[in-house]
């Protein structure tokens, strides 16, 4: 795909205006030249485009964004009146001194005198005419002044509005994070503690896990997004921990990917399901169950859980435990994944299921 140099806003601004004055000016002389037409007609012509650029500039640059926008119309329409009165008056001795021609006058006043000796009162144009001309153009270039501060306001309010529901994404990701983090350190900090003074060896090597997922959680998961093979790290070290408390009698199975194209991925998106399965599916008195997949294809992300639910445990407890933060997770896949994702959640009387597939960006 070809890419293009990006341009600023306000340098398409003042490109398409340059653009537009030049065929304003080019047009005109053009069609003088070819038709053969008169150099003081064009000179005249230029003198009101003069005008028309000086009340089109001042309005869109100072008296709609200054006074009109605001809803001070009075102020505007005041100011207005006398900014077109000014640029008639400008006009008019531009034209009757400074572009006056003497030949030009005299051919005219021959045609009168011509016009007169055939019976025919002509009368030139009355002054009051040429007022009203300017009045009527002048308020037609006043009013695309207007509209065009209008729809250059619109603009500004939707890039706005874009850059606030962004910066509350990123808060509102933020803070749900937060809310996660909290939850599996807890978990993992006990089982540390259980095994201080059981299993020196596999303490220290678990403080070193907690470790590299500290540093995960303070400055990789910080930037919005990792890499999905970090984020499976991170997994398996929880996951790792986790193990250190399970019984015989606990079915684990894990399967995650081993090779697949890497690419950038949202932090700690799948963490509440696990943590909600180690906390729901491990029963120390029967046999229970845990089984945690993960597929990556082409054009989505699907990851799979489905444990146990022990006779002990009621259906009651597992939405008051696990419901903060499989909503948060609801939550950020809305932010971050809308109208791309599917959540299913099935609870059983003996079982708990979780399908959540993402379509990845193409």
């Amino acid at each position: 795909m070809i890419k293009f140099p990006s341009i600023s806003d306000k340098k398409l601004k003042l490109t398409l205006h340059a653009i537009a004055w030049i065929f304003v000016i080019l047009i005109p002389l053009y069609l003088n030249s070819a038709f053969g037409g008169n150099q003081h007609r064009l000179n005249q012509f230029y003198a009101h485009t003069f005008s028309a650029f000086i009340v089109f500039y001042v309005g869109y640059l100072w008296l709609v964004p200054k006074f009109f926008l605001k809803e001070r119309y009075w102020v505007y329409l005041i100011i207005l009146a006398v900014v077109i009165d000014a640029s008639y008056f400008m006009t008019s001795f531009i034209n009757d001194h400074i572009l006056f021609d003497a030949a030009e006058d005299a051919k005219f006043q021959e045609f009168v005198k011509k016009m007169a000796a055939n019976g025919v009162d002509f009368k030139p144009p009355m002054k009051a005419f040429g007022y009203y001309n300017h009045m009527l153009a002048s308020l037609l270039i006043s009013g695309f002044a207007v509209g065009l501060g209008l729809v250059e306001k619109l603009k500004q309010n939707e890039k706005k509005q874009k850059e606030m529901e962004k910066e509350k994404l990123h808060s509102e990701l933020a803070f749900l994070k937060n809310q996660v983090s909290p939850h599996f350190f807890f978990n993992t900090l006990n089982n540390i503690y259980s095994l201080i003074g059981i299993d020196g060896p596999t303490a220290q090597d678990s403080v070193l896990k907690l470790s590299k997922m500290m540093r995960y959680l303070l400055y990789e998961s910080e930037q919005g997004e990792t890499l999905m093979s970090h984020e499976i790290n991170f997994m398996k070290n929880y996951i790792d921990l986790m193990k250190l408390r399970l019984s015989p009698k606990v079915q684990l199975q894990i399967d995650f990917p081993n090779e697949f194209s890497d690419f950038s991925f949202p932090p700690l998106l799948f963490i509440p399901f696990i943590e909600n399965a180690f906390k729901h599916g491990v029963s120390h008195r029967e046999a229970s169950f845990i089984h945690l997949r993960m597929e990556i294809g082409s054009e989505q992300i699907c990851f799979f859980t489905e444990n146990s639910i022990g006779k002990t445990t009621q259906t009651g407890e597992i939405q008051q435990h696990s419901g903060i933060g499989l909503e948060n997770v609801r939550k950020r896949l809305g932010l971050l994944f809308p109208g791309t994702n599917e959540l299913k959640i099935d609870q059983g009387e003996d079982i708990f299921k979780v399908r959540l597939c993402i379509k990845k960006g193409i």
